[in-house]
């Protein structure tokens, strides 16, 4: 997980070849768990996607970070606020690359999740992914997310 983290780090720096060897190394440490190594418990199959696919992101390759989120996003069934959190990044992997049909449909996944769990992390990515639709603010689904959003700030 540390080496996870490592790689994000690096990505927000946009250190890219820095990153990439985190990430690697991390996958490496994964793929040698047992089911008797001390860290099982704390291991979740859903971390490297999740936290890769906010690297990519990071780094400015939202199509590595949409394949990473997508197989991610089934991972998480019982961690909702985990999932809000890797949806609201999948959303903005669409946005940018313009794939706005998809964008749309995921946030409400996310927001659906966010009406439950009130989950920190995937507020704040979400409404992050809401700001990068600016520039379709005008569009009836963008609208659409923008009036769930604050709907969902009034119940807060």
């Amino acid at each position: 997980m540390a080496q996870l983290h490592i790689g994000e780090a690096f990505a927000m720096l946009g250190e890219y070849r820095q990153c990439e060897q985190a990430l690697s190394s991390a996958e490496t440490a994964f793929g040698k768990m047992r089911p008797d190594d001390v860290a099982a418990d704390v291991f979740s199959p859903a971390q490297f996607g999740r936290l890769a696919g906010s690297c990519y992101l990071f780094l400015g390759h939202p199509e590595r970070a949409e394949s990473l989120l997508a197989g991610t996003v089934g991972l998480l069934h019982d961690r909702q606020k985990t999932r809000s959190l890797v949806l609201g990044n999948l959303a903005l992997s669409y946005i940018r690359q313009r794939q706005l049909d998809a964008a749309g449909p995921t946030l409400h996944r996310a927001i659906d999740l966010l009406e439950q769990s009130r989950g920190g992390g995937g507020m704040s990515v979400v409404f992050g992914a809401a700001r990068e639709l600016y520039p379709w603010r005008d569009t009836a689904a963008v609208q659409d997310v923008h009036d769930r959003l604050l709907g969902l700030m009034v119940r807060a």
